[in-house]
């Protein structure tokens, strides 16, 4: 019960501000001209292959679909900071982290309900995108299942930045702070799988798998991997776990 009531407090407090609206807008700005994007050259691609008689079979959800969720999970990156930035940071800023620290709710509650509030923030955009998905549907006739899919991968894979985020912001009381630090963070499990494309090393291996893209692709393909599930599940769970340490260290000090 205290869990809701931190989520509904943390969505007033989204939507108060220009944060939400201004997220959600920047999101949809972008989502939708990467969806023109990818409409456009899918159209003219099929106009140049009847053209010249090509009957090569074209699949939306592999020339439109996949390719367009990868954007989704790329944009995120850039809007999941600003989402977590507030979380923790602009309590301790304020002086009102002393008073929720007090109160008689578990710290494990609190966290929940302020990274449950920041899920359904970074769900909300993504929904907004599904209204461009659903043009497809009405003009075509696209598989919604690899779609389902990796709109779950989406929100699984968000749902572990934010975590990462949650955490990173209660360790400042600075929201830039926590900001620049957590794109930091994000960027490096972005990218780390490099290393495993030029190095074929068990410790590369081990260190591409930390990378979050690399459980990403099996969702965009609408396959559901267990392996990939328990990845994220794992990333949300030491992310959380850190964030209770991390306040336990600021009731401690106090």
């Amino acid at each position: 019960m205290n869990t809701l009531t931190i989520l509904r407090k943390e969505l007033n407090s989204y939507f108060r501000s220009p944060i939400a609206y201004g997220v959600m807008f920047f999101f949809a700005v972008i989502a939708g001209y990467f969806f023109y994007v990818y409409t456009v050259s899918f159209v003219q691609y099929s106009i140049q292959s009847s053209m010249t008689g090509q009957s090569a079979p074209m699949s939306v959800n592999d020339q439109m679909i996949r390719p367009l969720l990868s954007n989704l999970a790329v944009i995120g990156l850039f809007f999941i900071p600003i989402i977590t930035m507030r979380l923790f940071a602009e309590e301790k800023r304020s002086g009102t982290f002393e008073l929720l620290a007090t109160s008689p709710v578990r710290d494990m509650e609190i966290i929940l309900g302020k990274w449950l509030a920041a899920v359904v923030l970074y769900a909300a955009m993504l929904g907004i995108s599904l209204v461009s998905m659903a043009t497809l549907f009405a003009y075509g006739k696209p598989d919604w299942r690899p779609l389902l899919v990796g709109y779950l991968g989406l929100l699984l894979q968000g749902g572990c930045l934010l975590a990462i985020g949650t955490y990173i912001s209660s360790c400042t009381r600075n929201q830039i702070v926590a900001a620049v630090g957590t794109f930091s963070v994000l960027l490096m499990l972005w990218v780390i799988d490099w290393v495993g494309s030029f190095q074929d090393t068990p410790l590369a291996k081990a260190t591409a798998y930390l990378s979050v893209t690399q459980h990403f692709d099996s969702f965009s393909k609408g396959v559901l991997d267990a392996k990939d599930i328990l990845y994220y599940a794992s990333m949300i769970f030491i992310g959380l776990f850190l964030t209770a340490r991390s306040l336990e260290s600021l009731r401690w000090r106090a």
